[in-house]
């Protein structure tokens, strides 16, 4: 029995080593690489119909400031940005330029500041170069995005023979480009002389996903471009009390609610020109021009950005014109993703009850800062997917997460999507599918027989365990040193999209960060751990040389590379540009995928 429990011990003692060994290149990565797992940025294409009519509609050019609040809102670096003006042709346009310093969103701003008017116009001009622009310089990991300011109506050139029907043609040519790319499109009319197109922009937004905006006033656009920006990123605007302006400093409280934020953007709004103080919580003056602190300013604007600001009250001090109102807003940017525990089973009837749990999570770590849940509150949003009707739900916060049960009420399928949501941000879950058509899930587990005390020790697989252990462990220490010289794990990124096999829908395209992986990860991984394409978990991805990825099958079959297709058994290399195409058997669905380095 001693001799029993010893051979035991080695073993677990070996299993152990070899976890160890294996795991341990991880937490010798340094900080920073942690810290590039970063959410998606923003490439956004800003759209200006610049033709006469915009005289009246915006005769002192107010759009070409909103514009510039809207570059001025963006990170410090990271994202990219493209310009189109038009008329009934591309008057001018900046390709995407990604942002990497204060100089760069100047260079934006002055392309803006010399825009020029022209005659005619035709929207389908702007959105298609907008769309193309984002297809030739977009970031894959990145959010895009296209804000379109106009009046909507079109003014053709009759020596050209244009007409109507061209032109709505290229716009749905255009739109369909979007819609498939996940590209919304954001509209701004602009109403001055009361002749906006308010239906065409409107449709225009609804079929990209995006939100229609209607002014009658250019004064207000910077409030819009604001609104737009937040709506993108997935934050709330705080709106903070306004100030008449007296000739004299004025106080607003800025209150920074916890250590998570990563920026915080002090809008500030009026037809003339403010000054500008600010203190920290501990009452020290802020300088303005610091690289934690960047003041920006513009005739109808300024915008204060805080870089990783302390938590608690700042003190903003602005002294305006008399009479002249101050508008002040205040948006966070946070580095936060609601992520939903896997749900047990995959098909449900009716009666069954699923048990939910989310949390937020930061650069794919649940988030250390429990406080930031004190004043959240989350709900869980239910859509009958065969009546389209949909109906909402409070859950409870635990302190550190969400929780709730959902009791399936018909046997439909559902899809649900739970919202988190404080003063100053929102985050929306990756949508669930439930199958509730009337199979009841098995929620069974896999279970053990009794009796193995009474059977013989068996020595010889121990033996072989041992001596296979062994040769693992000794592999796995050479491995380690092989790992650290290499410093070995996953870069770049894939573009994951799932296509239905019956309807031909395909999803938005998810941009899925690798470098938070190490050694392996399995595709059902990728795809959120989704129950319904569960059998995804046999495709496994492991790093290889040069910045390459081999896939294996590890139930052996066929997958589709570039069109071709390769035993996936023995594993597949992907380089930079390689697409692959994965059918599923169980859910009639294809899994497509992008590798890009």
């Amino acid at each position: 029995m001693l001799r029993t429990r010893k051979i035991r011990w080695l073993s677990g003692t070996m299993v152990l080593l070899a976890i160890l060994t294996l795991l341990l290149p991880q937490a010798l990565l340094p900080q920073a690489a942690a810290a590039q797992a970063q959410t998606s940025g923003i490439d956004a294409v800003l759209v200006a119909d610049v033709s006469n009519s915009m005289n009246t509609s915006d005769r002192d050019k107010i759009s070409n400031e909103a514009m510039k609040m809207f570059i001025d809102m963006l990170p410090v670096q990271g994202d990219k940005v493209g310009i189109v003006a038009y008329t009934d042709q591309v008057e001018r346009e900046k390709a995407m330029l990604e942002i990497q310093s204060d100089a760069d969103k100047s260079s934006l701003k002055d392309f803006i500041d010399q825009l020029g008017r022209g005659p005619y116009t035709d929207v389908s001009v702007g959105v298609a170069e907008a769309v193309n622009i984002l297809n030739h310089g977009a970031d894959p990991s990145h959010s895009p995005m296209i804000v379109l300011l106009a009046d909507g109506n079109n003014d053709f050139n009759k020596t050209k023979g244009r007409t109507q029907a061209q032109s709505d043609a290229d716009l749905t040519k255009a739109v369909k480009e979007a819609q498939d790319q996940g590209i919304p499109v954001y509209t701004i009319g602009l109403n001055a002389d009361g002749k906006l197109n308010k239906d065409a922009l409107a449709d225009l937004a609804q079929q990209t996903g995006g939100k229609s905006f209607i002014t009658d006033t250019p004064d207000d656009l910077p409030q819009i471009l604001s609104e737009i920006f937040a709506d993108h990123a997935k934050l709330n605007v705080v709106k903070l009390p306004s100030v008449t302006g007296n000739g004299s400093y004025q106080e607003v409280t800025v209150n920074v609610p916890n250590d998570s934020v990563l920026e915080a953007n002090i809008s500030i709004m009026s037809s003339k020109p403010v000054e500008v103080q600010l203190t920290d919580p501990s009452g020290q003056a802020v300088d303005l021009n610091a690289d934690a602190a960047k003041l920006s300013t513009s005739k109808s604007y300024s915008l204060v950005k805080l870089l990783k600001p302390q938590e608690g009250d700042w003190k903003l001090r602005v002294k305006g014109a008399p009479k002249d109102s101050i508008d002040i807003n205040l948006l966070f940017n946070y580095d936060l993703q609601l992520v939903v525990d896997p749900i047990k089973t995959k098909s449900y009837t009716k009666g069954d009850k699923v048990d939910l749990a989310a949390k937020l999570e930061n650069g794919g770590q649940p988030l250390q800062d429990n406080d930031l849940y004190t004043d959240m509150k989350a709900t869980l949003v239910v859509k009958d997917v065969d009546t389209g009707k949909s109906e909402e739900h409070s859950l409870k916060n635990t302190g550190s997460g969400f929780a709730g049960t959902f009791e399936v009420p018909d046997n439909h399928n559902y899809e649900l999507v739970i919202r988190a949501e404080e003063d100053s941000f929102y985050r929306e879950s990756a949508p669930i599918t439930i199958n509730a058509s009337g199979a009841a899930g098995s929620g069974t587990q896999p279970t053990t027989s009794g009796g193995e005390q009474d059977k013989p020790f068996p020595w010889l697989p121990v033996i072989l365990g041992v001596v296979a252990l062994i040769v693992v462990g000794v592999g796995a220490w050479f491995l380690l040193g092989w790992l650290k010289r290499k410093n070995r794990g996953f870069v770049g990124q894939m573009v994951v999209e799932v296509r239905d096999e019956n309807t031909g829908d395909k999803s938005y395209p998810q941009y899925k960060k690798l470098v938070s992986f190490r050694g392996r990860f399995h595709l059902h991984q990728l795809l959120q751990l989704d129950p319904e394409l569960k059998e995804t978990e046999k495709y496994v991805f492991t790093p290889s040389n040069g910045d390459r990825i081999i896939i294996r099958n590890t139930a052996g079959g066929t997958l589709e590379k570039s069109g071709r297709a390769v035993d996936a058994s023995s594993g597949v290399e992907l380089k930079n540009g390689d697409r692959l195409s994965i059918p599923l058997q169980q859910a009639d669905k294809t899994i497509l995928i992008e590798y890009l380095v």
